[in-house]
C-alpha cells in the first residue's frame, strides 16, 4: 500500500493576520466569525453573512496544486503563484537530488548557457556578478539556487521525488498523483485540483541508435548523463555530434586529451548574436552593472530588443534571411582555413533551420592538430572504437555521446486523464503531439505544461515565454478558485484548428527547410511540431488572454455559485476604500487590447532605425510627444 505523503505547506490569508485571526491592525474581517456577522443583515431566515449561499463573491476556496518538476520553469510558477496567491497547498516534486532542471543535470565540459547570461534570468530578477557574457551551467544553477532560497520555495520542493503516474478521477475532480521516493524507494500518494508539468523537453536523455554501441570496452559518457570523475587527461576520445552540446564539449577537452576524433553527419551553423561574442566582464565592468543606477538595465534591454528583431530572419526569402546567410557564411569561412571543412561544416539551408549557437571556440579547435574530423554515418561500435561508411575504424579510449533527448514530447510516465486516456498515447509521436497554445494537452483535465508542443523554443528568448505560459496557467487557477469551477479542458476542435493554424504558418518558414532538426523531431521533412507560429514577442501577446470559449468547462453545482451572498469582498475588508470608484480623473484600466499593449510596451517612447536588408542598426528614445 502506498504511504501518504505529509501534510503540504498551505498558504492562507493567515499570511497577513495574527495568531487570533485579527488582520495585523486589530480589525477582523472573515466573513465567517460572529464579529463579521453582526457587521451585516441576514441573508434569508437560515442565514448570515457566510451561510448556505456561500461567502462573498469571488471567494477564495482552498486550491491544491501538484508541480512537477523544480527547473526554471518549476520555480517560476512557484513564486508567481506565491505571490499572488492565497488560500493555497502547492507541491513541487522533483525527481533529482537538487532543484534546478538542466542546469543540474548537465554537467559536460563547458556546459553553458548559448544566450547571454543577463538575459537568462526572470525579467523582474537581474544578476549583477555574471562572470561572462556567456556564463557556464555552475553559474546559472547557483542563480536559480538563489533565487529558490530568497523567496523561500524550498518549502513547497521535494527532491529526489519522481512522478511515476497521474490519473484523473471525473467524479471527484481531481488528480491522484504517484510519486517515488527516491531516498527510501517508497510510493507516494498526492491528490490535487490542478496538475501542472514543468518536467521540461530536453530532459529525457537518449543513448543513439548505433549498432553495438553497449559492446564498447572503453568508457561510455553521454553528454546529460556525464560522470565528471572520469578523467580525459592523455586518453584518444571519441565525440558524437555537432549540435549545442558538441559543439561546446569539443573546446573545452581538447587541452586535455591526447586527441579527439569528432563524429558529426550534417553541416550546422555557427555563429554568436551580432555584437555578442564572448568576453568575460572585466572587474571595472562588474562595479557598473552592481553600482551604476540603470545601466545593467539598459544592457539588458537592448540585447533582449536585438534577440527579438531578428524574428524577419526565420521567414523563408525575407532580406534578413538572405544577408544574415550570406554574413554568417562568411564568417565562418573565414574561421575555417580548410576548405574541405568549409564544404562539410557550413548549410546550403537558411540560417536558423537548426537551433542556433554561438559556437564559442569551435571551428578554430576543429582545425587544431591533434582533433580529427569525420564527417559521416557510424555503422557500428565495436568493443575498440567506431567504424564508419568510409570503411575506416577509430579506436578510443572514451566515447562522448553528445546526441540529445527524446524530443517526442512524449510523456515519460503515463498521465491518464479523460475517460482514462493516457497522453503517452496520444503524444506517442511527434506527428502526434498536438496541443492548445503550448500549455494545454487533448484530453487532460486541470492539466497544464511548460514547453509544450509549439511553443517559442526557437524563436527568440525563452525566459520570457516561461513567464507568459506561467502567468496564462495562474489565470486559469484564478477562475478555478473563485468561480466554483470542478475542470476545465481544452476542446479537441480548438486543438485541431490550432495544429492547422500552425502547419499553415510553417509553410513559410526556414524551419522547414531542408535540415534534420529536433524541432520536427529529428526528420529533414517532418511537421514542425516545437516552435510556436510567430515570434516570442507574439506569443506573449496570444497568451495574455484566456479564450474560455476554446475549453469545455464543468462546474459544481450552480455555474453562477460564485456569486455568493450577496456581499462583496470589499464590504467584508474593514480596511479598504469601499468608495474607491469615486475619482478626480479617469485613472480605470483600458479595455482594448490595443490601449494596453500600448501602455504596456511605451509605445512612442522608442524609434528602431533600420537598414535596406531589414536588420536593425540604431535604437534611440524619444518623447511621447517626440
Amino acid at each position: 500500500m502506498a504511504d501518504v505523503i505529509p501534510p503540504p505547506v498551505v498558504t492562507t490569508l493567515n499570511s497577513n493576520f495574527n495568531g487570533d485571526g485579527k488582520h495585523a491592525n486589530g480589525v477582523l474581517i472573515s466573513e465567517t466569525s460572529p464579529e463579521a456577522s453582526s457587521l451585516f443583515p441576514k441573508n434569508g431566515v437560515k442565514g448570515h453573512a457566510a451561510n448556505e449561499l456561500g461567502g462573498p463573491i469571488h471567494s477564495e476556496r482552498p486550491m491544491r496544486i501538484v508541480v512537477i518538476g523544480a527547473g526554471a520553469s518549476g520555480l517560476c510558477f512557484a513564486y508567481k503563484l506565491q505571490r499572488s496567491f492565497e488560500n493555497f497547498s502547492l507541491r513541487v516534486f522533483e525527481k533529482n537530488p537538487d532543484i534546478s532542471g538542466t542546469w543540474f543535470e548537465n554537467r559536460y565540459p563547458g556546459c553553458a548557457c548559448d544566450v547571454p547570461g543577463h538575459n537568462y534570468v526572470w525579467s523582474w530578477e537581474q544578476k549583477k556578478d555574471w562572470s561572462a557574457v556567456y556564463v557556464g551551467s555552475k553559474e546559472i544553477f547557483k542563480y536559480f539556487k538563489d533565487f529558490a532560497a530568497k523567496y523561500s520555495l524550498d518549502r513547497y520542493i521535494s527532491v529526489s521525488h519522481e512522478v511515476i503516474e497521474a490519473r484523473w478521477e471525473e467524479v471527484e475532480g481531481l488528480w491522484n498523483v504517484r510519486v517515488k521516493d527516491h531516498t527510501t524507494g517508497t510510493i507516494l500518494e498526492e491528490s490535487c485540483d490542478i496538475l501542472i508539468n514543468a518536467s521540461g523537453i530536453l530532459n529525457n536523455w537518449k543513448w543513439p541508435s548505433i549498432p553495438g554501441l553497449q559492446n564498447f570496452k572503453g568508457q561510455l559518457l553521454h553528454s546529460a548523463h556525464y560522470d565528471e570523475s572520469v578523467d580525459l587527461a592523455g586518453k584518444n576520445v571519441g565525440l558524437i555530434g555537432n549540435g549545442s552540446s558538441g559543439i561546446q564539449i569539443l573546446p573545452a577537452i581538447y587541452p586535455k586529451v591526447k586527441a579527439v576524433t569528432t563524429f558529426f553527419r550534417s553541416p550546422t551553423w555557427v555563429a554568436p548574436i551580432q555584437g555578442l561574442d564572448q568576453h568575460i566582464y572585466t572587474k571595472e565592468e562588474l562595479d557598473a552593472f552592481a553600482n551604476r543606477p540603470g545601466h545593467l538595465l539598459e544592457q539588458r534591454k537592448n540585447i533582449e530588443s536585438t534577440v527579438n528583431s531578428i524574428y524577419p530572419m526565420f521567414l523563408n526569402g525575407s532580406k534578413m534571411q538572405e544577408t544574415t546567410k550570406k554574413r554568417v557564411g562568411f564568417q565562418m569561412r573565414t574561421r575555417l582555413i580548410d576548405q574541405k571543412l568549409q564544404e562539410q561544416l557550413i548549410p546550403q539551408w537558411g540560417f536558423g533551420c537548426r537551433r542556433m549557437t554561438p559556437g564559442i571556440m569551435y571551428l578554430e579547435t576543429l582545425q587544431k592538430p591533434n582533433v580529427e574530423v569525420v564527417y559521416g554515418e557510424i555503422t557500428k561500435i565495436n568493443e575498440q572504437g567506431a567504424v564508419c561508411d568510409n570503411g575506416k575504424e577509430y579506436e578510443m579510449d572514451v566515447l562522448i555521446c553528445a546526441t540529445g533527448f527524446d524530443t517526442s514530447f512524449k510523456p515519460r510516465f503515463p498521465i491518464h486523464g479523460k475517460n482514462g486516456k493516457n497522453l503517452q498515447d496520444l503524444w506517442g509521436s511527434a506527428g502526434e503531439a498536438h496541443s492548445y497554445m503550448g500549455v494545454g494537452a487533448p484530453e487532460q483535465p486541470n492539466y497544464l505544461h511548460f514547453l509544450g508542443p509549439n511553443c517559442p523554443i526557437g524563436s527568440g528568448p525563452l525566459v520570457g515565454a516561461i513567464e507568459a505560459q506561467a502567468d496564462y496557467m495562474l489565470r486559469w487557477c484564478d477562475r478555478w478558485q473563485t468561480e466554483n469551477i470542478k475542470s476545465f479542458i481544452p476542446k479537441q476542435a480548438a486543438i485541431n484548428d490550432f495544429a492547422a493554424r500552425t502547419d499553415l504558418f510553417m509553410r513559410d518558414t526556414i524551419w522547414k527547410a531542408g535540415c534534420r532538426s529536433w524541432y520536427k523531431h529529428g526528420t529533414i521533412d517532418g511537421r514542425v511540431s516545437a516552435l510556436w507560429p510567430g515570434s516570442s514577442l507574439h506569443y506573449c501577446e496570444a497568451m495574455q488572454y484566456l479564450r474560455a470559449d476554446d475549453f469545455d468547462v464543468a462546474y459544481k453545482g450552480n455555474r453562477f455559485d460564485w456569486l455568493g451572498n450577496g456581499f462583496s469582498q470589499t464590504e467584508l475588508d474593514q480596511t479598504c476604500d469601499w468608495a474607491y470608484y469615486i475619482r478626480e480623473v479617469d485613472d480605470s484600466p483600458y479595455l482594448s487590447k490595443a490601449k494596453v499593449r500600448k501602455v504596456l510596451t511605451k509605445s512612442g517612447t522608442v524609434l528602431w532605425a533600420y537598414s535596406h536588408s531589414g536588420e536593425n542598426i540604431e535604437k534611440m528614445s524619444v518623447s511621447r510627444d517626440g
